[in-house]
């Protein structure tokens, strides 16, 4: 038996003797490393099924290959660059909207000098993200449907015209994105609220003395101090620029606003589900996980330009 030494320990060469030695490390990860391999790697195969004229009763492997047929098919297909052009239009318009205000939020949070109240005003802010889109459609609905919804009943009888929130393109994008904003921006300020507990009190002290206002303290102090976080999050929801939840487009959409409202999620849903031309929808998804881990890796490159560490 051969010992090396490595990082100042010794180890025996044979690899199933160090392995031996961590046995209890190892149990503790093998749940971990199951659950990826059965419901991450393993259903990976599935991806073939975009190369392939797909068949449910041939099965996987006994269906004919089609190569690069269903993509061609697809990238013809002018429905499905307009889901892809509403999916980006959609993801921007929140990001621009949410992003910033998650950060402000949570800036103000940070301010707050009564514990009671900051906890009080963050439960109320990360209840509506346990709230499924379900409920929230069916309150959106309610409230602002053009025929007898809340807000336009009020709007009429004081002698306004009604408003189709949810009828009109450019209205259905603004619910969309404010709905989008109320659920989640109380959810996002945990990591920013985390972040901001770690900067030091020296140097708002330090800012004080030097006549800082309260103001600058904030700009000059607490938004360096967290930009690395800023920056993460920012990589993070970047890369998802491609993806978006099935749920909330499905559930507030209708017919009337299909031109903005058909996303890729519902695209492939509808393709997928109801028309059963799997091929097709495989292929949507895996063109969908390339381009997000490209914009992945440019977002990465990008945030590592301007002198920040990146993710990858």
């Amino acid at each position: 038996m051969k010992i090396i030494k490595e990082n100042g320990l010794l180890y025996t060469k044979n690899l199933g003797r160090r392995v031996w030695s961590h046995k209890w490390l190892y149990v503790l990860l093998a749940p971990a490393i199951l659950y990826y391999v059965i419901f991450k790697y393993w259903p990976m195969y599935g991806v073939v099924i975009a190369f392939k004229d797909y068949n449910v009763f041939k099965g996987i492997n006994g269906s004919e290959w089609a190569g690069l047929e269903v993509f061609s098919r697809i990238f013809k297909n002018a429905n499905f660059w307009s889901a892809v052009r509403n999916t980006l239009v959609l993801n921007l318009t929140s990001l621009c909207v949410t992003f910033p205000i998650t950060i402000i939020v949570s800036l103000m949070l940070n301010e707050v000098l009564s514990i009671k109240f900051k906890k009080i005003s963050q439960s109320l802010l990360y209840l509506p993200h346990f709230i499924s889109w379900v409920v929230v459609a069916g309150i959106a609905t309610n409230l602002f449907s053009q025929r007898n919804g809340t807000i336009n009943n009020l709007i009429v009888n004081s002698g306004g015209q009604a408003i189709p929130f949810l009828s009109s393109n450019g209205w259905w994008i603004f619910m969309y994105v404010v709905l989008n904003l109320w659920k989640e921006v109380g959810w996002g300020t945990i990591i920013y609220l985390a972040a901001l507990t770690n900067v030091d009190e020296t140097m708002y002290e330090a800012a004080y003395l030097d006549g800082a206002t309260k103001f600058q303290r904030l700009i000059y102090v607490t938004l360096p101090a967290i930009k690395s976080v800023i920056v993460t999050m920012l990589i993070l929801q970047v890369s998802k620029m491609m993806t978006i939840g099935l749920d909330a487009p499905l559930l507030l959409g209708n017919d009337k606003v299909m031109g903005v409202s058909e996303v890729i999620s519902t695209y492939v849903y509808r393709l997928g589900i109801q028309n059963a031309k799997y091929s097709d929808s495989t292929a949507i998804g895996l063109f969908q996980s390339v381009i997000n881990i490209l914009i992945l890796f440019l977002a990465d490159k990008f945030a590592k330009l301007i002198g920040e560490e990146g993710i990858i």
